[in-house]
């Protein structure tokens, strides 16, 4: 009897490998190429092409792609994106009492000296948060240089940025949303904003390794996590589904309710190293 879509998934779960953080796109290569997996998960598109660049990826076009917005597939079926994470404002209800409108409002005085976001040099969403917002016309790099004016406080990663805010430490910070919606479930006096500008989003992507020595067990793994049952899983365990059609865990919107914030990965993977360079120049 032929296997399961979902067994022959399962049975691939065991040679899957995911690269954690993706700060760094030189470490995460060389970590690619000495991983013994046949599929990968990494935490963004960025960081999937300098895969590609070193020819490490097997092209794999999935039957499951329908409903995937075309933006958040690789043109050359490398890797897709299997879940959304966007990126969006935390802020304490119990130290702000009107809810800020979009990212603009954390450069302003109602908030100086009292904001917190993570940073591009350890966090993978935050790296790539920073190469799409510098290139937005709403912000760019004078946003960056405001937030700096304005006392924002640069922590490591969203984990941070969600404790602080939390605690009552600062008012209000840039993180990703499902941790902020975690937050207020847990009874946290907190609030989650999509911003007016739109919201980065980074999609952990996934791809099959050039090398896998199984290939129909990698694809069917793939296969199931671009699902509808794959996107179910996704959401049941808190994050936004890839898909359209498939809802959203309560207290974040779909994928056809978000407006996203993007830009040419291809462009963000060339000048993710300066991009970082120039962000540690202005907050050394």
């Amino acid at each position: 009897m032929k296997k399961s879509l979902l067994a022959k998934a399962v049975a691939v779960v065991l040679v899957a490998a995911s690269l954690a953080g993706c700060g760094n796109s030189k470490t995460d290569t060389n970590q690619a190429d000495s991983v013994l997996a046949d599929v990968l998960l990494v935490a963004d598109s960025v960081t999937f092409e300098s895969l590609k660049e070193q020819d490490l990826m097997m092209s794999y076009e999935s039957p499951e792609l329908k409903g995937i917005p075309e933006e958040f597939i690789d043109k050359d079926h490398m890797y897709t994106g299997t879940k959304v994470i966007s990126t969006g404002i935390i802020y304490n209800t119990d130290m702000v009492s009107e809810a800020p409108k979009g990212f603009a409002e954390l450069a302003k005085d109602t908030f100086k000296d009292n904001t917190i976001m993570p940073s591009p040099l350890y966090s993978g969403a935050a790296a790539y948060n920073l190469g799409v917002m510098t290139r937005n016309d709403a912000l760019g790099w004078d946003y960056y240089e405001a937030l700096k004016e304005n006392g924002v406080t640069v922590d490591k990663g969203n984990g941070a940025i969600q404790k602080s805010v939390v605690a009552g430490e600062k008012a209000a910070g840039v993180i990703v949303d499902y941790m902020a919606v975690r937050s207020k479930q847990e009874g946290a006096p907190v609030e989650f904003v999509y911003p007016e500008e739109g919201s980065p989003c980074v999609t952990e992507p996934i791809g099959i390794l050039k090398d896998t020595k199984n290939e129909e067990l990698a694809k069917a793994f793939v296969d199931y996590v671009l699902s509808d049952k794959g996107q179910e899983l996704a959401a049941s365990i808190g994050y936004t589904p890839i898909k359209e059609g498939v809802k959203a865990p309560e207290g974040l919107k779909s994928i056809s309710e978000l407006k996203t914030m993007t830009y040419d990965i291809y462009e963000l993977y060339k000048a993710r190293e300066t991009d970082k360079e120039q962000f540690s120049s202005l907050f050394q």
